[in-house]
């Protein structure tokens, strides 16, 4: 078996720390995730797992425990290398596709990669590229406004891919979209997943798609059963 891209050890997270309301959120969170695995995070509101997602992503830093992506210890590194990693090596995608509304559904996977030093044509190349692999690439010149709900979160997922990040961490993916619909969004996650050998770690009220996923993980108690 080949080194996981995500390991969280011992992670804990207390917000309000030292004061009477002080709420301890993650308690010793343990985690691995392996190259084209899709792990399912199955919690209640308020359980933590919008926090965990922001530590494994490194948009927030944790009170304890170790973080790794691809082998590498980040939580002592500076602000530069952290942002580096997050840039590089991780890519986001939430409940809403927050794409920007004045871009092609192309022009928001291209402006990434343009911010990381790929040439204008190859980043174009590849963005059609993607959105073909989800099955939007006919709606490439069309602006957020002009797409469906489905079409607009599979281009979040080509944008969230537009580096070639390792590590996928996703926050209800599909939550905001009626079933049939998140079922094909669903299946386009998972195909980007499987065929691009990237870890996945997706947040998801929905037991039925994460039943679909690799393996299933409950956040309770600040803790992962």
């Amino acid at each position: 078996m080949s080194d996981p891209t995500l390991v969280l050890q011992a992670i804990t997270k207390t917000y309000g720390k030292g004061k009477p309301n002080a709420v301890e959120v993650l308690r010793g969170v343990d985690l691995q995730v392996q190259p084209g695995e899709a792990v399912a995070m199955v919690a209640p509101s308020g359980a933590g797992k919008s926090t965990l997602l922001h530590i494994a992503g490194l948009l927030d830093t944790a009170d304890g425990g170790v973080v790794q992506i691809s082998g590498q210890a980040v939580d002592q590194l500076s602000d530069r290398r952290r942002t580096a990693i997050r840039r590089n090596d991780v890519g986001f995608v939430y409940q809403f596709h927050h794409l920007l509304p004045e871009f092609t559904a192309l022009e928001n996977i291209v402006l990434p990669q343009l911010a990381n030093g790929v040439a204008d044509r190859e980043a174009r190349a590849y963005a059609l590229d993607l959105l073909a692999k989800v099955g939007v690439d006919h709606r490439a010149d069309h602006r957020p406004a002009a797409l469906s709900g489905g079409e607009q979160q599979r281009v979040a997922f080509c944008r969230a891919m537009a580096n070639k990040p390792k590590l996928l961490l996703a926050d209800e993916p599909t939550g905001n979209l009626d079933p049939e619909t998140s079922d094909t969004v669903f299946a386009a996650l998972m195909d980007l997943v499987h065929e691009t050998g990237l870890a996945a770690l997706i947040a998801t009220h929905n037991l039925e798609l994460a039943a679909r996923m690799d393996r299933t993980v409950r956040l309770q108690n600040g803790a992962l059963i």
